[in-house]
């Protein structure tokens, strides 16, 4: 039986309520650099506030979404955002406890085109971090631009931690010399999994390895695999290092220092999003 509607005036005002809510996901969707007050609640531009059990329908639907395409970072951005609090916090507290990752919880850095130094960076010698990533960026055409803004993280500093994640990853695509292919991605995912703990990080790496073809499967459970999943145990935070600041160090120096090794094979980085 349904149950009565105690006051249906309540009822209307939590459905404009949700209309209103859905208008703000539509629009910050539509144009992620553009933000208005209507969307804004106070804990930072573009928070949308949920309930638990609107996060577990967003996680849910994101999930589906993810598995269908795994190339739809929006959803994939969604469902980190509702299922990683537990994570975000603990890698919150290992940046704090690090001097380097608490200037980067105090300074909030933020890795895009307009705050790269492009010509700087490619006119740094080979080797070095900053022309390796700008390397990486040319030769797999992707931009630090397209990582979505977080909006379902309830905590404006767990927020940003889930926002640095996601600028950090095709820097970890360039410390870990993979390409942006599936097998490439399921490597990064890996080792990501084991150095954040972040949920989402874990299913892409179960389900990851379904879309590679055995050739690939056996490379990654083999020697990428293994590989990754202990530099991503070994490895310092890779949270905590403010790379804006690493540009000219060696790529083999700060491999060193964060205590990752290098890959066991360099992928071609032509035969992207091949599986």
């Amino acid at each position: 039986m349904w149950p009565c509607v105690a006051n249906p005036f309540k009822l209307l005002q939590r459905h404009r309520v949700l209309i209103s809510k859905a208008a703000c996901v539509q629009q910050l969707h539509s144009s992620s650099s553009e933000f208005t007050d209507s969307c804004y609640d106070g804990l930072y531009p573009g928070h949308i506030s949920t309930t638990p059990i609107q996060k577990a329908l967003l996680a849910v639907g994101s999930g589906v979404a993810a598995l269908q395409d795994p190339y739809r970072h929006d959803m994939v951005a969604v469902l980190g955002e509702t299922t990683g609090h537990l994570a975000l916090i603990n890698l919150r507290d290992r940046m704090r406890n690090d001097p380097e990752g608490y200037t980067i919880l105090t300074e909030r850095p933020r890795i895009r085109l307009s705050t790269l130094d492009l010509s700087k960076m490619a006119s740094l010698p080979d080797g070095t971090f900053g022309r390796e990533y700008l390397r990486f960026l040319d030769d797999n055409h992707v931009t630090p631009d397209s990582r979505a803004d977080v909006k379902f993280v309830d905590n404006e500093e767990l927020a940003y931690v889930m926002q640095r994640y996601r600028e950090v990853h095709d820097l970890l695509h360039t410390l870990l010399g993979m390409p942006t292919n599936m097998l490439g991605e399921v490597a990064v995912k890996w080792f990501e999994a084991a150095q954040t703990g972040l949920p989402m990080c874990a299913l892409g790496a179960v389900l990851g390895p379904l879309r590679l073809n055995a050739s690939r499967l056996q490379s990654l459970l083999t020697s990428l695999g293994p590989w990754a999943l202990q530099n991503g145990r070994q490895a310092r935070c890779v949270l905590s290092i403010f790379y804006e600041r690493r540009w000219e160090q060696s790529l083999e120096d700060l491999r060193q220092e964060l205590n990752i090794e290098p890959p066991p094979a360099i992928l071609s980085a032509s035969k992207k999003r091949s599986t």
